[in-house]
């Protein structure tokens, strides 16, 4: 090998040996490299040039492959953010990639808010400090506002010295809590956008190296791209979802505005073919998949249907069979009261299931007894607990009919009812509202039910409660329940014409069976039978005392009791029905029920046989209403009674209060007046007198008084009414007298003077 002029040259070994090291992976000292030059001949100087070159060149090797690992590294990195789609993980992903390619205490990314101007932190790694995560950074403050404003890296070896950006005492704080000395921040750009700023920091001060800023700015531009592609995919798969949910939500909103079309075009026909409030419930329950409660006027339940057990098509309302509680509406022609959606059909004697039983038992022995039990049974039920109606001539509220069908209520299988008092409170309220604002009122907050009010005017008819089924309510559905309700509204109107069409007809033949003139009663068996009634078939009658007022809805509801077999109307001062019923007692129970129960108030009904037809209906009618006339004398107004029961007062008195009480007067008036002045007891001594068949020992012993105190007593009457008081025929007088007195006395109210 020739020499060069700066001296002899190096063998070949000695060349490849200084390459080898300074291209090896392993430590290399410079006692190894001057070993190498040691018998190279080369002088002093020349010797530390090439050992210069070498280090040199060894740096440059070992820079390079650290290099080449940290780009490996932050290839990896970005392959595995980019496979992911949620942002948060991406986005603490991310944070633990950066925090190991660059190696420091505290790794962290804070997000820039478009419209504030704000970097908030987001995601932190190696953090200690509470209050760190979450810090927000006003615009143009710190380190980080730098950043953002500038769009390029920037670092500080010392944050407390650092004079390149303005301080914040916020942030402040929070850096010194965690201990934060040296700090880079690089930022994260889409194009000129700036999405955030990614910082790595140390609690040491460090100066940071070109590579080690270069690597962090390398991995923040592919880890935007990255985070904007996932921030992109997030918002076109929440896109769409929302569009899925529009479309689905479309689709339920077509398949509500089929069902409505459909609910519409059956109710329609429901109103041509005369229908009636079961076929709407029917209708209304089968389309959207629910159970539907009928409420009357007084809001008691009426009919119940669910489209849960319908039968039949769309074209076949009506031939399901809803669940009735008995007094759903009339599917004809039939009287009832007006404007009650609640109807029922007309129910002739036999059907007894909404009526109580007839009073059956022993004989009774006197008409005094049947009158004091009658008394007792007014006084209990004349009382201010009475139903509430808006107009006295309507149906009113009865409160006292039977518990299962009263508002507050449910059916057995309805979930949730909860107490019956508040469910009815619950319900009037929802009716009152829906009444109001003409829509669907829901019946508890979050529940499945919804209220409907049944209107026509201003007067109230029912409503309708449907319970949410297979079908969610929705706008739809309320408008189509509202719908339903007009229906029927407009059918119970239409039936309520219809039968009040009926009842004036069958008024008019009543009135001829009772006038005075034969030729108007030849022709009424005719005329009765033309409509369904046969007159030889008619067994019994039954007169009902009422005001003047509340006749009209007294012959409604007696007409519903007796059926359509049966002649009801209004004659004189008195509700006559005519009825099939062979036994007068119970005829009069029957009509005394259901009139009460309409009313909500006491009735006072008489029933008598009926005799021949139609020439024995006239005296009929006059001894039934001369039996209730005298009735009130006696305390009797809230009972069903019969004209064989109070005959011998009947047959005493004939009609008319007034002559009761100028008998009474006129038999044993120094009594009472002796009894009024002085605060006596000869009235009540002679009644049990009497009780005791005349014996005055009986009578002590019932009084509780002494025999003679008794005579004594005794002594006192005889000279009021005279010597012969007790012969047999006077004391029959007095004895009435005195069971009439002591009636009148114990009935409810203030005692008419005698």
């Amino acid at each position: 090998m020739s020499s060069s002029a700066d001296g002899p040259g190096l063998p070949v070994g000695t060349v490849v040996s200084l390459l080898e090291v300074a291209g090896a992976e392993r430590a290399v000292d410079d006692v190894e490299i001057r070993d190498l030059l040691a018998g190279s001949g080369l002088p002093p100087d020349a010797v530390a040039r090439v050992g210069d070159g070498v280090r040199h060149l060894r740096a440059g090797s070992e820079r390079w492959r650290r290099r080449g690992r940290e780009l490996s590294a932050l290839s990896s990195s970005v392959r595995e953010l980019a496979q992911l789609r949620d942002v948060d993980v991406l986005l603490e992903r991310l944070v633990e990639r950066a925090h190991d390619l660059v190696g420091t205490d505290i790794t962290y990314l804070s997000e820039f808010d478009v419209r504030t101007h704000e970097l908030r932190v987001r995601t932190t790694l190696g953090t200690t400090a509470p209050t760190f995560p979450g810090l927000r950074v006003p615009p143009g403050m710190g380190l980080a506002g730098r950043v953002a404003e500038t769009r390029l890296p920037s670092w500080t070896s010392s944050y407390f010295t650092m004079s390149q950006a303005p301080h914040d005492p916020q942030i402040d704080a929070t850096v010194a809590a965690e201990g934060i000395s040296s700090l880079l921040g690089v930022p994260l750009l889409v194009g000129d956008e700036v999405i955030g700023v990614l910082f790595a920091g140390n609690r040491i001060e460090h100066t940071f190296s070109p590579e080690e800023i270069s690597l962090l700015s390398a991995f923040a531009d592919h880890a935007a791209v990255v985070l904007q592609t996932a921030r992109l995919l997030a918002r076109a798969q929440d896109a769409a979802d929302e569009t899925r949910q529009a479309y689905d939500q479309l689709a339920r909103h077509v398949e509500a505005m089929e069902r409505a079309s459909g609910v519409h075009t059956d109710l329609t026909a429901l109103v041509l073919r005369g229908g009636d409030a079961t076929a709407v419930a029917e209708a209304l329950g089968k389309a959207l998949r629910c159970r539907v409660t009928i409420l009357d006027a007084g809001l008691a339940v009426s009919t119940t249907a669910s489209g849960s057990v319908g039968t039949g098509t769309a074209g076949e309302l009506g031939a399901g069979s809803p669940r009735n509680t008995g007094t759903g509406p009339a599917r004809g022609v039939s009287p009832g009261p007006a404007g009650n959606v609640g109807t029922g059909p007309a129910r002739d004697h036999h059907d007894t299931s909404q009526t109580e039983a007839p009073v059956t038992g022993p004989a009774r022995d006197t008409g005094t007894r049947r009158a004091r039990d009658d008394r007792s049974s007014s006084n209990a039920r004349d009382d201010n607990s009475g139903p509430v109606r808006d107009d006295p001539s309507g149906p009113a509220r009865d409160l006292d009919t039977d518990p299962a069908q009263r508002i507050g209520t449910a059916p057995a299988h309805a979930p949730g009812t909860g107490d019956a008092g508040a469910r009815a409170d619950a319900v009037r309220r929802a009716v009152d509202e829906s009444r109001r604002s003409g829509r669907c009122v829901p019946l508890a907050e979050g529940g499945r039910e919804v209220v409907v009010a049944v209107v026509a005017g201003r007067t109230l008819l029912g409503a309708l409660v449907l319970e949410q089924g297979a079908v969610e309510f929705g706008p739809v559905e309320h408008r189509t329940a509202e719908r339903a309700a007009q229906i029927t509204a407009l059918l119970s109107l239409k039936q309520d014409a219809l039968a009040e069409a009926e009842q004036t007809v069958r008024r008019d033949l009543l009135a001829d069976l009772l006038a005075d003139d034969p030729q108007r009663r030849a022709g009424v068996a005719q005329r009765a039978q033309a409509r369904g009634i046969r007159t030889d078939r008619l067994a019994s009658l039954v007169v009902v005392s009422l005001p003047a007022e509340l006749r009209h809805s007294a012959a409604r509801a007696a007409g519903r009791a007796v059926g359509s077999c049966g002649l009801i109307g209004e004659h004189a001062d008195w509700v006559v029905a005519l009825t099939t019923e062979t036994d007068p007692a119970a005829a009069a129970a029957l009509v005394h029920t259901a009139v009460r129960r309409a009313l909500g108030r006491p009735a006072l009904a008489v029933g008598a046989e009926l005799g021949e037809v139609p020439d024995g209906v006239r005296g009929q009618v006059e001894a039934a209403t001369a039996c209730a006339r005298v009735l009130p004398a006696l305390g009797v107004t809230d009972t069903a009674a019969t004209t064989d029961e109070y005959l011998p007062y009947t047959a005493l008195f004939g009609p008319g209060e007034a002559r009761v009480d100028a008998f009474v007067r006129r038999v044993l008036g120094p009594v009472l007046d002796w009894d009024a002045e002085r605060g006596g007891h000869l009235l009540a001594t002679l009644a049990a007198y009497l009780d005791n068949r005349l014996s005055p020992v009986a009578t002590g012993r019932a009084l509780h008084l002494h025999k003679n105190t008794v005579l004594q007593r005794l002594d006192r009457i005889g000279e009021l009414l005279g010597e012969r008081w007790q012969a047999p025929e006077r004391l029959f007088r007095i004895t009435v007298a005195v069971r009439i007195a002591h009636l009148t006395a114990a009935r409810p109210g203030p005692a008419k003077p005698l």
